[in-house]
């Protein structure tokens, strides 16, 4: 484990590689999981605000699931989740040639909305947890996206490099500057 301030970082984001291959994996980061993706209480509230918006770019049975649901729900960890279409994908998915895609990115990249997707999405395969006293950086080596090892590995990519933008977004610029300074020590050791 690495720490920087109160955060411990994984030492597998900085040593293994990664590089997203949607041809592939066909966005099933979208589609398969415990419950729907992990939403802040800020989150939860964009949700109902840029609903409209949305809209347009999900499918019906998205559509549904919202409205039969609400923008947001609460999982068995009784935490603040995305909809789920039959307790299978999130209720935010657009499909295109067969791959998942999310709605709210879409209606984003139209400039319909400035919210880009939750942080949890933006972030995955990554997940940060808060403590009492740090907070932890992980990553999480799932089957649904060995094509993205794949891809990584060809690339030469690491999980924190492909991952610039929403560790950002997460922890600052600063703290992501540390941490390819410690990625760059730690590879000439």
């Amino acid at each position: 484990m690495l720490r920087i301030d109160d955060t411990i970082f994984s030492f597998d984001i900085l040593e293994k590689k990664f590089r997203c291959n949607l041809p592939e994996c066909l966005g099933n980061c979208c589609r398969y999981g415990d419950s729907g993706a992990p939403l802040s209480a800020d989150e939860a509230h964009i949700l109902e605000d840029i609903r409209d918006k949305v809209r347009p770019y999900l499918r019906q049975e998205g559509i549904a699931a919202i409205e039969e649901n609400g923008t947001s729900v609460t999982d068995f960890e009784n935490e603040k989740v995305t909809p789920l279409i039959g307790n299978e994908e999130c209720a935010y998915t657009s499909k295109k040639d067969n791959i998942f895609l999310c709605g709210i990115e879409q209606a984003w990249s139209d400039g319909k909305i400035s919210f880009r997707k939750p942080l949890s999405c933006h972030l995955f395969p990554v997940r940060i947890k808060n403590y009492s006293d740090f907070r932890a950086v992980n990553y999480e080596e799932l089957a649904i996206c060995s094509p993205a090892r794949i891809a990584g590995d060809r690339n030469g990519i690491f999980v924190y490099e492909f991952l610039k933008e929403p560790l950002t977004r997460a922890l600052g610029k600063e703290l992501y500057k540390e941490l390819c300074i410690a990625a760059e020590e730690l590879r000439k050791k």
